[in-house]
């Protein structure tokens, strides 16, 4: 039995690989039987099924946009084994494991992919928003600040099927990788070696570096999904890519590792990168708006380039049983000599979170409790 499909249906032209043939009794058994594997043998609680667009669909996703309308996804292009494949592997894991997570990576927007397989629905707890991290690294690469559109920034954050849970994430795992460049690279480059350090002024470049840096993160989490996805190390700004050993570095260890280091010393500006990630982790504790099903955007100023928007917070109040507290975030880009920042008034605003240009830099208000995150938000 061959475990591929047979003639140019068995091969990918872009990633030179093979494709299965889900529709054989075998392959479905060998694939099942990993998951189970992994679950019972490494207690694995999740998974992340990569490339499910090229499974979706006999034409792989190659030279093929999507705009929503269903016709794009319902046709003889549906590849049909491939989707009961995937509705099998989400259904035995979840009776495996009730609490395992499965997350897909889909740029095709499937209707369906994350609702249970008891409604017709493949069965996805989760899909990753791939526009999200795609659009900053856009921005920052080909637009002025001043020149971003704050309509296609809340497009690329809010475009998304209603009742279906996102992982929202401002960075990819291909950017923390050698050969690309992650935001912190973006925004600081060759000066996230020399002037990060709080011992020394800084510079513009720093300055702008931190504020969208600290900025881009909230407003993705604010509005991205209903959950968060950070890379390991991205969280502070780490300046070196990844680079696992191989025949083109030589087998070298050097990248392959997080400098640690850096986050410990308290006058290196990475510290506060990741006092602030810290703090966006206790806000979301708080209020929880990032799992909350509800969210608006209030308002679009793009000649100020503000963008304030309320979650309905899914905590209640200790001292009001009954009021459920809201989360609003701002955001605005840097405005001459005035940072970004994020501020709350728990009386005036129930709860509301607000990034602007317009509030003093350098605090973070959470409740009762301010957290400093250096001269520069």
């Amino acid at each position: 039995m061959n475990y591929f499909r047979g003639g140019e249906a068995g091969y990918h032209k872009l990633w030179d690989s093979r494709c299965l043939n889900y529709s054989h009794w075998e392959v479905q058994r060998y694939l099942l039987s990993n998951l189970r594997y992994w679950i019972e043998e490494f207690q694995f609680d999740g998974f992340r099924f990569d490339g499910v667009t090229s499974m979706l669909y006999h034409h792989h996703g190659i030279d093929v946009g999507f705009s929503g309308a269903y016709h794009e996804y319902f046709g003889p292009q549906a590849d049909v084994e491939a989707a009961v494949y995937l509705m099998m592997a989400n259904e035995m894991v979840h009776k495996v494991l009730p609490d395992a997570i499965t997350i897909a990576e889909d740029v095709s927007g499937m209707p369906g992919l994350c609702r249970p397989v008891t409604e017709g629905g493949l069965g996805f707890d989760y899909r990753l928003n791939m526009a999200i991290p795609d659009t900053w690294i856009r921005l920052l690469k080909h637009v002025r600040d001043e020149h971003w559109e704050m309509m296609e920034i809340v497009n690329a954050l809010c475009n998304r099927r209603y009742t279906e849970k996102t992982v929202a994430y401002a960075e990819s795992h291909d950017q923390a990788l050698v050969g690309d460049k992650t935001i912190a690279m973006w925004l600081f480059d060759a000066e996230m070696y020399t002037n990060m350090s709080t011992l020394n002024e800084a510079t513009p470049v720093i300055d702008r570096g931190m504020s969208l840096h600290k900025m881009i993160r909230t407003i993705t989490m604010a509005l991205g999904g209903e959950a968060w996805l950070n890379f390991m190390g991205n969280e502070f700004g780490h300046p070196e890519w990844l680079d696992f050993p191989r025949e083109g570095n030589g087998w070298s260890h050097q990248h392959c590792r997080r400098q640690w280091s850096l986050v410990d010393t308290e006058h290196m500006r990475y510290c506060q990168l990741n006092a602030w990630d810290k703090a966006m982790m206790e806000l979301d504790d708080k209020y929880s708006f990032t799992t909350s099903p509800v969210q608006w955007v209030t308002h679009i100023d793009q000649e100020n380039q503000v963008r304030p928007a309320q979650h309905p917070g899914t905590r209640q109040q200790q001292t009001q049983p009954s009021v459920l507290r809201r989360v609003r975030v701002v955001a605005t880009q840097r405005n001459n000599t005035n940072m970004p920042c994020i501020c709350q008034w728990p009386d005036e605003w129930s709860g509301t979170a607000l990034l602007s240009t317009k509030w003093p830099s350098g605090t973070m208000h959470i409740g009762n409790k301010l957290a400093q995150s250096g001269p520069s938000v």
